[in-house]
């Protein structure tokens, strides 16, 4: 790993949420767009880099390494899961259950997807678009079930299989496989058909350019969305909390650190190990705050955790960078 190149997209990463900061206290963004920056990202931005991600040569060791992510996913997603019906036990529901989601529930989707692919370029991207799957089944299960009842497993089923970065996984996993055929077949069309074959690659390429272009504004409008939460918050009011010190604390360092040493122990690919270290030391999801207030938690605290963890990540990415990259 380029270590100038980690510490320059952190800079980076910096500006931009300091620029959705100072969007939202000027007045120039109202709180509540946030919302609709959020399903551009969650409906467009995402699954286009996503997709971005798959486009490269295929060859059977890109899924033997996807497999191998796939199970550190799995295990890590069930020590979250243990972790979060074994701790916090003693202290109040209002926020048992806000920590609970949190340990389940990280922010790698919106945050790690992007800092993935500018740490580990499009390979790392797409290993990182796999490691998340687990916890898309985990959040809309015992995620969900941590404010309310759990749902059933037809809706669980439904909304992961429905999921649009999930969906983009299989549109890369199409490409990864037969991109190459589809473009011998479209060459092949323009010696058949001139004018129809000529057409479908000016298609085909625009098309291209197109998901390309929305994919390059995931970094940018990924960190405006953290800035925008961060806007809300009094920082002086945020590490006076013990209980989101010691939550953030274990999101991301006690839990990366588990990886390392279990992907070391496995000797698994140190790329890989990277790109699942990276993945499981990520900030608390942004929607806790959300299904705090929702379901009568303490919302307030949410924000905090969101906030503490994602600040403090800013410092522990590039940390936990440098020590896989050294």
């Amino acid at each position: 790993m380029d270590i100038g190149n980690l510490w320059s997209l952190q800079l980076m990463m910096f500006i931009l949420m300091a620029a959705g900061v100072i969007l939202v206290k000027s007045g120039a963004v109202k709180p509540e767009n946030r919302e609709m920056l959020t399903d551009l990202m969650l409906y467009l931005f995402l699954p286009c880099n996503i997709i971005n991600s798959f486009r490269m040569q295929f060859a059977i060791d890109i899924l033997e390494k996807c497999a191998l992510v796939l199970i550190v996913s799995v295990l890590f997603q069930v020590v979250c899961y243990l972790c979060s019906r074994c701790l916090y036990k003693q202290k109040a529901q209002e926020i048992r259950r806000v920590l609970q989601y949190g340990i389940i529930v990280s922010n790698a989707g919106f945050l790690g997807l992007p800092v993935a692919g500018g740490l580990y370029g499009t390979e790392g991207m797409m290993y990182a678009s796999i490691f998340i799957i687990p916890q898309r089944v985990l959040m809309w299960s015992a995620g969900i079930a941590c404010f309310t009842e759990s749902p059933d497993r037809k809706t669980v089923l439904k909304k992961v299989i429905k999921h649009p970065c999930i969906v983009a996984v299989y549109i890369g996993l199409i490409l990864l496989f037969f991109e190459g055929t589809a473009v011998s077949v479209l060459e092949s069309s323009i010696y058949a058909v001139p004018v129809a074959g000529a057409a479908l690659r000016i298609a085909f390429t625009a098309l291209d350019k197109a998901v390309s272009a929305a994919g390059a504004c995931t970094n940018p409008a990924a960190m405006l969305l953290v800035g925008m939460i961060l806007s809300e918050i009094r920082f002086g009011d945020i590490f006076n909390d013990k209980n989101t010190l010691t939550f953030s604390g274990l999101r991301l360092m006690i839990f990366p650190g588990i990886v390392l040493a279990g992907c070391r122990a496995a000797g698994l690919d140190p790329f890989l190990t990277g790109v699942c270290v990276l993945m499981s030391g990520m900030p608390a999801g942004a929607t806790a705050p959300v299904l705090a207030s929702k379901y009568g938690c303490d919302s307030s605290f949410a924000s905090k955790c969101v906030v503490a963890s994602t600040l403090l990540s800013m410092f522990s990415i590039p940390l936990w960078g440098m020590l896989m990259g050294g």
